[in-house]
């Protein structure tokens, strides 16, 4: 189905009843069925009333975050986040990718949370679920709103995306950066583009991304890429290259996570894999379940990220040599919370 990474829409956990669609000759019903077939991304309003989500995993890097979508028309078939739109009656497949909710006030809910006198200045990631540059983000500037808001209180954000229009808000970024306080990790998960049409069908190709990096690190905003996640038996032997190229763009660290597959996003990954990757799916999964006990999915704290056994470690250790050959750092900069400032009623009020 091109531009898009799911082939069907798996039935909702919480839902007694789904829907499926038959199959059809290529005479008569058949120009409905195909329609049905190739659906055409419908955007909502989601009045969600608060904005900032916190989470106490180990695993991820940070405390709290700011979504301003759920969904994601990216289409990556082996997305972890699809399940949560189950939480809102669709499904995890073609659902999660063809329905976005957009979170239109998502600025002044901000706003409202960082004046608060309980808010405590912390780094906001900014697509801690959802990609918060995908490709309504250029039609809606929700993103852009909210980093206004961010810059104007001087608290840190830090960016992860696969999209290139996140050098559109290099003026707000770098003003945060000249505090320390904004950082972005771009998403490369191969260099392939041809792969990378099949794995991302609706993000930039690879060489755009890299662009990103360049032109993020021209304008000193702290850069890096996170090659992520990392498939066994399809992008593995990518790392040393990834970097290299990374490195050359002006990435200053890396990090990465081996794919992970939770509820629904089993068997729509394999389903991808046996539309695109027939000859090689029984291996890819086979190398998936050796670093999951057996299983596509672990989902204990310090392992669901990375895996364990003998091809992890392997994927670790390649990682690591090819980290420190082209001289990128393990983690990301540490941001800074100390210039963050309360805007209240226009007046600046220094705050902690």
């Amino acid at each position: 189905m091109r531009g898009r990474g799911a082939t069907y829409n798996p039935a909702n956990r919480f839902e007694q009843l789904h829907y499926g669609i038959e199959e059809f000759d290529s005479e008569g019903d058949g120009q409905e069925a195909c329609s049905n077939l190739r659906p055409a991304t419908k955007f909502f309003r989601d009045d969600s009333r608060s904005i900032v989500s916190y989470n106490d995993s180990p695993d991820v890097g940070f405390n709290a975050s700011l979504n301003p979508y759920r969904g994601c028309e990216h289409g990556c078939a082996y997305c972890y986040a699809r399940p949560t739109h189950e939480y809102l009656g669709f499904s995890a497949g073609l659902d999660f990718e063809s329905k976005i909710m957009a979170k239109l006030q998502a600025a002044e809910l901000l706003r409202a949370e960082l004046s608060s006198r309980s808010w405590k200045p912390q780094v906001l990631n900014l697509s801690g679920v959802t990609d918060c540059y995908q490709p309504i983000e250029r039609k809606l500037g929700i993103t852009r709103a909210c980093l206004q808001v961010l810059s104007e209180f001087r608290n840190p954000a830090f960016v992860v995306t696969k999209n290139h229009l996140v050098v559109r808000d290099i003026d707000i970024l770098g003003e945060l950066a000249r505090f320390d306080a904004a950082g972005v990790a771009i998403s490369i998960t191969t260099l392939n583009p041809s792969l990378a049409q099949k794995l991302e069908p609706r993000a930039v190709t690879p060489q755009t991304r890299l662009d990103a990096v360049t032109r993020l690190r021209a304008a000193a905003i702290p850069v890096g890429v996170m090659a992520a996640p990392i498939i066994p038996g399809l992008n593995d032997h990518e790392i040393p290259n990834i970097l290299a190229a990374a490195a050359q763009a002006g990435a200053q660290f890396a990090s990465y996570t081996i794919v992970r597959l939770p509820l629904a996003v089993a068997p729509i990954f394999c389903d991808w894999l046996e539309a695109h990757f027939p000859e090689r799916k029984e291996k890819i999964l086979g190398r998936i379940r050796s670093m999951r006990e057996g299983k596509l999915n672990t989902s204990e704290f310090g392992r669901r990220m990375r895996g364990y056994g003998i091809f992890a470690e392997n994927i670790d250790r390649i990682f690591e040599v090819s980290r420190r050959r082209y001289g990128l750092d393990s983690t990301s900069r540490q941001l800074n919370t100390g210039a963050f400032r309360r805007v209240q009623k226009n007046q600046l009020e220094l705050g902690v």
